[in-house]
């Protein structure tokens, strides 16, 4: 699978790429990551890929002739582009699962005060947010989402299995999970993780996750009852 990242600031991408998961499943080929400068594209001496907004405003808005020009040099034929920006809709797990099936993504990052608004309406498929807040720039959201997806490709991972029983895999968050030491000041790893007996095992899980999401997204639990009555 293929992404492409267009930024003012290419430099931010760096780390997150070249390590871990997916700097290893970039040098197994297993995933292809290409961070583009939007300035490329940009006209005049300067490169500039910004103006100030018409109307008056604080700061400065990318331009779209840039942006445009740079999702056409990168697209391929099914290219899916997604603009990240905290006016999208919220990014989930689900379309974690659903992006993991493109042949590319081109990831477009804005920065500075915001971007034209003719991106949004007329060059991209999808707008993105990562969550209610707002961030200097696109380029944290987009290796955000370059993560998520990446991780459910076959092979990525190591082994397939551990991104089905993860949180959010089947609508709850994740149980809680222990290693050794199996007591650490005073701290006990449930007995039932001890016991061999994998039904019972399997029935802790399931009610530390859902009391686990009780807990902390109880909203979860109500999109999933709603769904099981068979209600939108």
């Amino acid at each position: 699978m293929r992404f492409d990242v267009l930024t003012l600031h290419p430099v931010m991408c760096d780390a997150p790429l070249k390590t871990s998961i997916l700097g290893r499943a970039q040098r197994e080929g297993q995933i292809s990551v290409n961070v583009h400068d939007l300035r490329e594209w940009a006209e005049g001496k300067h490169r500039q890929a910004d103006d100030t907004p018409f109307g008056g405003g604080a700061g400065m808005v990318m331009r779209v002739d840039v942006v445009d020009r740079g999702i056409q040099a990168v697209s391929g034929p099914r290219a899916r582009v997604l603009l990240m920006d905290p006016a999208g809709r919220p990014f989930t797990q689900a379309d974690a699962e659903r992006l993991s099936s493109e042949e590319q993504l081109v990831l477009v990052c804005g920065h500075y005060e915001g971007i034209d608004a003719r991106v949004r309406e007329h060059l991209v498929d999808e707008v993105v947010s990562i969550g209610d807040f707002v961030l200097t720039g696109g380029e944290l959201p987009a290796m955000v989402v370059i993560d998520a997806v990446a991780r459910l490709l076959p092979g990525v991972l190591g082994n397939d299995a551990s991104s089905q029983t993860e949180s959010f895999s089947e609508g709850l968050l994740e149980a809680p999970q222990y290693t050794r030491p199996r007591v650490y000041r005073d701290w006990a790893v449930p007995e039932v993780l001890l016991s061999g007996h994998h039904a019972k095992i399997e029935a802790w899980r399931e009610a530390e996750s859902r009391a686990l999401t009780s807990q902390n997204r109880p909203d979860l639990l109500e999109s999933m009852d709603i769904n099981e009555d068979g209600q939108v």
